[in-house]
């Protein structure tokens, strides 16, 4: 075995465990971090049922996003679609045989890498172009979608410009899912794309990128709009009220 297929397997694993228990602990966190004040954004629902709808309208379609801004809603919306596609797809690589359903997406998903790409130029541009926008943005950013473009781009170009071993791909990738480690390709443009793959797995913990599960735990998204008629405290603060009376 190569040493160029130990270094990437080993970074692949290592960067997967980092994905792995850096979100799981951001979640945790998330779910252990009272919420003392009942702060739902108005109109709010008033019932369980109603948060679950208004979170899936949120996740789903960008409803808030839509309401503020139209322009930044298509990009938007575009990419996270585009994402949801592209990754569907490549589970191809880590299947054998191949679900019927992700068969079945791979001509919508071959071209959702172009959809990807230019929803992620517009939300870029719009960082650059627009002042207020501009003011507010860091250095770390512009990297993030810098290196999100740079993963489709390359998975663009194997596709389309210089050919790679799709067969040694997935041999490579069912490997490391099986823990039978494969020779890795070769080609300077695989190993590029999934150095951004493994270098994105590592930042996604400590980045803004974590929005994508912070959003469930935002008190003013999921909280059910009842003050009137149940009194709203956190578990903490009953456990001093109850310290306290006795």
């Amino acid at each position: 075995m190569s040493f160029l297929t130990i270094l990437f397997a080993t970074l692949f694993y290592f960067a997967t465990a980092v994905l792995l228990f850096g979100v799981g602990y951001k979640i945790w966190q998330y779910a252990i971090t009272p919420a003392p004040l009942k702060i739902p954004t108005m109109p709010a629902p008033i019932t369980k049922l109603g948060v679950v709808l208004r979170m899936t309208e949120e996740v789903v379609l960008f409803k808030s996003l839509f309401k503020s801004n139209k322009w930044i809603w298509i990009f938007g919306w575009m990419f996270h679609f585009a994402l949801l596609l592209v990754l569907l797809r490549h589970l191809r690589y880590f299947q054998e045989p191949v679900w019927w359903w992700v068969d079945l997406i791979q001509p919508v998903g071959m071209y959702a890498g172009f959809v990807l790409v230019i929803g992620l130029l517009g939300l870029i541009t719009r960082r650059i172009v627009v002042a207020r926008v501009r003011y507010i943005t860091s250095p770390s950013d512009h990297l993030m979608l810098i290196l999100i473009i740079s993963i489709g781009l390359t998975g663009l170009a194997m596709r389309y410009i210089l050919r790679t071993d799709i067969v040694s791909v997935k041999a490579f990738m069912l490997g490391l899912l099986y823990l039978d480690v494969q020779p890795i390709p070769t080609d300077w443009l695989f190993l590029t794309h999934i150095t951004l793959v493994i270098s994105l797995l590592l930042v996604f913990p400590f980045s803004k990128l974590l929005h994508a599960p912070g959003i469930f735990f935002s008190p003013t998204r999921n909280q059910v709009d009842n003050p009137r008629e149940k009194r709203h405290i956190a578990k903490w603060a009953a456990k001093l009220d109850a310290t306290r009376k006795s």
